[in-house]
């Protein structure tokens, strides 16, 4: 699965309570299997580490062999080829996923009564995925958006088809013509149930929301409802209600890079006012402190920063990612900063390289 499919939904279940052993496997990967082979030995050195790990940890056979059977099935459906910048692969007896990830994880096998799940969550938010309306006067397609990619969103009442309105002969005669294509309360209806049918998507899944279709089509959509009229973006384009993907990524990427522009401009502002008022943390150890005590509001990571450190007397202390491992040292701090951040109730925006480097790749605005 890629990343866009975390929703907070599934998140939740990766996150309940699980028998012992639920196993996580990470591990950094080489994209469109640059690096293959490297990447197919890491994999079987992970998983003789997890077969070890399921035997010194005392799981009884039957469950042990159970999480064994699981983690070879992922391994079987595995396709390094379709490789991105990580990998996850989660398992217990029932059960395995396989998430491809945007962003690299360090190499490790979890054993724990829940999933690991920052690695997921961090990449989702560094992905800043987007959804994107395609409308016309009778169907309407929703697509989901991350990094370079795009797929149409299929269930929760997409696509949606306007069903065909009946001939009225007597409007006709009342007013000597017949309905607009985008004036007729026929119409109207119908954008009405899109704009309700996203509303409940952007509600279970929060993402900006670009519109794409004929300047009538998106002129009455603005009027539709509250989901439709908060769109971040408008292309006026049409014939795309069925992409094709390429395409329709090409019309949007000027919108999106628009938006993105006006975005990091607007969080630089934030945090230009919050070093005002003197409600501003910057650096790991600051922002770390910061998020653990839930006064974070926004927290901004540069996209590909990661550091490892050491826990030293509540503090955190850069260390070289070679040093031996112990239970103190973080090899993905960021991703772990990341997670609670956003279960502490703040906002998560990765801007780019470079954009942080005065304050250490890490910057925050504090509720107080």
């Amino acid at each position: 699965m890629d990343t866009d499919a975390l929703t907070p939904a599934r998140l939740r279940q990766l996150r309940a309570h699980k028998p012992y052993p639920a196993v996580s496997l990470t591990m950094p990967t080489h994209r469109a299997g640059q690096d293959g082979e490297q990447d197919a030995v890491r994999l079987r050195n992970l998983m003789a580490e997890a077969e070890r790990r399921l035997g010194d940890d005392g799981v009884d056979r039957a469950t042990g062999a159970g999480v064994r059977a699981q983690l070879e099935r992922a391994v079987a459906e595995l396709d390094l080829r379709q490789a991105q910048d990580g990998l996850a692969i989660l398992a217990d007896a029932q059960e395995y996923q396989l998430w491809r990830l945007p962003r690299s994880v360090p190499e490790r096998v979890v054993l724990s009564d829940s999933y690991l799940t920052r690695n997921l969550v961090s990449a989702k938010a560094q992905a800043r995925p987007y959804w994107v309306l395609v409308v016309a006067a009778d169907r309407t397609t929703l697509w989901s958006g991350s990094g370079e990619t795009l797929d149409e969103h299929t269930g929760d009442g997409f696509p949606q088809t306007r069903p065909q309105e009946d001939f009225d002969p007597q409007r006709e005669e009342r007013q000597g013509d017949t309905a607009s294509t985008f004036t007729d309360e026929w119409t109207r209806q119908y954008l009405r149930e899109v704009d309700g049918a996203v509303g409940s998507i952007l509600e279970a899944d929060p993402r900006p929301l670009f519109l794409v279709g004929l300047a009538p089509a998106l002129s009455v959509l603005r009027d539709a409802g509250p989901a439709t009229a908060a769109a971040v973006g408008r292309v006026v384009k049409g014939g795309l209600t069925d992409g094709p993907a390429a395409e329709l990524l090409k019309e949007l990427r000027p919108a999106l890079d628009e938006y993105r522009t006006r975005h990091a401009a607007a969080v630089a502002g934030r945090l230009d006012a919050a070093r005002g008022r003197k409600v501003f943390a910057a650096g790991l150890d600051e922002v770390w402190g910061a998020v653990r005590d839930e006064r974070a509001a926004l927290v901004v990571v540069e996209e590909h920063f990661q550091r490892t450190v050491r826990v030293t007397s509540g503090h955190l202390q850069p260390v070289d990612p070679s040093e031996p491992d112990d239970e103190e040292v973080r090899e993905d701090i960021v991703d772990e900063i990341v997670e609670t951040a956003l279960d502490g109730g703040a906002e998560v925006i990765f801007v780019p390289d470079g954009t942080l480097t005065e304050h250490g790749g890490v910057a925050a605005e504090l509720r107080y």
